[in-house]
């Protein structure tokens, strides 16, 4: 399966830009999310590479017939008709891992969204792992490592602090990305 979707992304013409750590856990912040390509194009760069990313999907997705083949692929539902704290449950979840790559698309639609939901955030840092950057520059065809990121005590300070990582990089609809006043 790695050969395979190395080739087809060889095909497709993209490449990798820098190079994924070499850590057990940590959360993958992921933009610009303006497409449902984005999401192959991201497990085909992960497959491509022998490792495995779960992601964050509606719990609907996960009914038969396609539920197991989601799970297989690192599918995580999420209820977003009951109101939990996924956060917390996120962040356990890596407590009890011994391995976890977590891939959030921080703008949380596809749509234009200057005010990123901090979910990623705060899964991290109640998770006590870093957060790699990580930007889809459809201009250049690349998966850019932007960043390894290890969240303080600052929140409005790391969340500005990551965005800026992202300028420069073009979604594939660049008017449905943003990254906020002030940049």
């Amino acid at each position: 399966m790695r050969r395979i979707c190395a080739a087809i992304l060889k095909i497709l013409g993209w490449k990798l830009n820098g190079e994924i750590p070499p850590l057990d856990k940590f959360v993958i912040c992921l933009a610009p999310h303006t497409s449902n390509i984005d999401f192959i194009i991201g497990k085909l760069f992960y497959s491509s590479l022998g490792l495995k990313v779960s992601f964050l999907i509606k719990r609907e997705w996960l009914r038969p017939p396609f539920g197991t083949f989601m799970r297989r692929r690192g599918a995580i539902g999420i209820d977003r008709d009951r109101r939990s704290n996924m956060t917390v449950t996120l962040a356990e979840l890596f407590r009890q891992k011994t391995h976890l790559h977590l891939a959030i698309t921080p703008e949380g639609t596809r749509q234009r969204n200057p005010e990123w939901k901090r979910g990623f955030y705060h899964i991290a840092k109640n998770a006590g792992v870093p957060i790699l950057v990580v930007g889809m520059d459809y201009k250049k065809k690349e998966i850019v490592i932007l960043d390894l990121f290890h969240p303080t005590d600052n929140e409005e300070e790391d969340i500005r602090t990551i965005k800026s990582k992202y300028i420069g990089v073009t979604a594939l609809h660049p008017k449905k990305f943003s990254l906020g006043d002030g940049f």
